[in-house]
């Protein structure tokens, strides 16, 4: 691990504060789940967007709905 020094809003590291005490966990722990869950909703964000990209390219067909396709015995 590193060790990383940041600067950060008073009201927010006191909102911080107030929130690990309760949890007992340390201000580390909840920055680095924090990060993570941050670093996690982005991906998720651009696998959503290339989605609908993808649909958008190539819009859906009522021609592939399986009731309208024969798809043999």
């Amino acid at each position: 691990m590193k060790i990383v020094q940041m600067t950060v809003d008073d009201e927010l590291l006191a909102a911080v504060d107030r929130v690990v005490a309760e949890s007992r966990e340390t201000r580390s722990a909840f920055i680095r789940v924090a990060m993570q869950a941050e670093l996690k909703r982005r991906r998720n964000a651009a696998l959503e967007e290339a989605h609908r990209q993808s649909f958008q390219a190539q819009p859906d067909d009522d021609a592939w709905h399986p009731s309208q396709r024969a798809w043999g015995d």
